[in-house]
C-alpha cells in the first residue's frame, strides 16, 4: 500500500522530479513552486528554462492519471529550442493531490476549475515573461481542458496544439455505453499484455506507467462525470464561435488512438473549429500509433514535427 509518507517521499527522490543535465550549451533550470486556485487549493507546478535566449513560451497541460513529470523529456527538447516550459498537476494529479488518497479526485471545483487553474498558471507564465508568445499544448484530458479553455480565453494564448484529443461528446457516448467493468480503451489490443497497452507500442512506457506510484487508472466517479459534463460545451457552435478565427491550432494524433476514436473525433473536432472560422488549422496523423505520440516508438519524429510547428507558428505571430 502507498502510504502518505511513501507517497511524500517519492515526490523528494523520484528521477522524474529530478533536475537532468542538458546537452546543450545552456544548463536546464527546473523550478518548482505553488500557485493558489480560485478556490484557495494549492496547485503544483514545474517550470523549465535554459540559459540562452528565449523565443517563447510553452504552457503543458497533461493527461488522467499522470503528472508533469513525465513530460521531462519534451520540456528538455522544448528548452533546448528557446522556449521556457511551465506545467502544472492537475487537481487530483502528482504533486497537488497530496496523498495517495486523493488521486484521481478533482474535489468540489471539479473540471471548472481544473481549467481555471490553467488559466492561473497562464497569467503566472505572461508575469514572467510579458514580451514573450504563448503556446498551450494539452493531451489527453489536459487536451479536453486545453479545449474548453480556448472557448473563453483564446485571446491569452498564441497557439494551440491538441495532443491524444478528439470529440468529448463521442468518447462519453462510447463510455456510457460500455459494459459495466470493460476497458473500452484496451479492446482493439486484446488479447494485451497489460491493461495500458493502448497508451503506447513502447513496453517501456507503459511498465513505466504501471510502476510509478503517482500514476492511476482512471478518475474517481464524480470526477469522471464533471469531466465528461464538459462534452456539451466543447460541441455547441455557439461556444466555438468565440474563439478567435486566427488561432494557429495543431493536432497530432496516433490512427489507433482510442480516445481519438481512431481519428474519428480527431477529424470531427477539426470539422467543428473549421465551422467554427477558425482558418488556422494543422495536423499529423501517425499510422499504427496510439495515445502517448510524445512516448511512442517514432517519438522523436513526433517531437521534431511539433518544434518545427512551433517555429513557423512563431514566426507568424511576431
Amino acid at each position: 500500500m502507498l502510504t502518505r509518507r511513501r507517497f511524500l517521499g517519492f515526490l523528494a527522490a523520484s528521477p522524474l522530479l529530478a533536475t537532468p543535465a542538458l546537452s546543450s550549451a545552456f544548463a536546464l533550470a527546473e523550478a518548482s513552486s505553488r500557485f493558489r486556485g480560485r478556490d484557495g487549493l494549492p496547485i503544483a507546478y514545474s517550470r523549465w528554462i535554459s540559459g540562452g535566449p528565449l523565443i517563447g513560451v510553452v504552457q503543458i497541460a497533461h493527461g488522467m492519471g499522470e503528472h508533469i513529470g513525465r513530460y521531462r523529456a519534451l520540456a528538455q527538447a522544448l528548452a533546448a529550442a528557446g522556449f521556457a516550459v511551465y506545467g502544472n498537476d492537475h487537481r487530483g494529479h502528482g504533486r497537488t493531490a497530496g496523498s495517495p488518497g486523493a488521486l484521481g479526485d478533482f474535489g468540489k471545483g471539479g473540471f471548472e476549475l481544473l481549467v481555471d487553474d490553467m488559466v492561473r498558471l497562464s497569467h503566472i507564465a505572461r508575469d514572467e515573461n510579458p514580451d514573450l508568445p504563448l503556446v498551450l499544448l494539452g493531451h489527453s484530458l489536459g487536451s479536453f481542458a486545453a479545449q474548453w479553455y480556448a472557448l473563453d480565453h483564446s485571446a491569452e494564448i498564441d497557439g494551440l496544439v491538441l495532443s491524444g484529443s478528439g470529440a468529448l461528446d463521442g468518447l462519453a457516448r462510447l463510455a456510457r455505453s460500455a459494459p459495466s467493468g470493460k476497458n473500452v480503451l484496451n479492446a482493439a489490443f486484446e488479447p494485451a499484455r497489460t491493461p495500458l497497452d493502448w497508451l503506447s507500442r513502447d513496453q517501456s512506457v507503459v511498465d513505466a506507467f504501471i510502476a510509478d506510484p503517482l500514476c492511476f487508472p482512471a478518475l474517481k466517479r464524480d470526477s469522471f462525470i464533471s469531466f465528461l459534463s464538459a462534452a456539451q460545451p466543447l460541441a455547441d457552435p455557439a461556444r466555438l464561435r468565440r474563439i478567435r478565427s486566427d488561432l494557429s491550432v495543431y493536432l497530432f494524433s496516433g490512427s489507433e488512438d482510442p480516445v481519438g476514436q481512431r481519428l474519428e473525433g480527431v477529424r470531427l473536432l477539426m470539422q467543428r473549429y473549421q465551422d467554427a472560422g477558425l482558418r488556422r488549422i494543422a495536423h499529423d496523423f501517425y499510422p499504427g500509433g496510439r495515445h502517448e505520440m510524445l512516448n511512442e516508438t517514432i517519438r522523436d519524429e513526433v517531437r521534431a514535427r511539433l518544434l518545427d510547428w512551433l517555429a513557423r507558428t512563431l514566426s507568424r505571430s511576431t
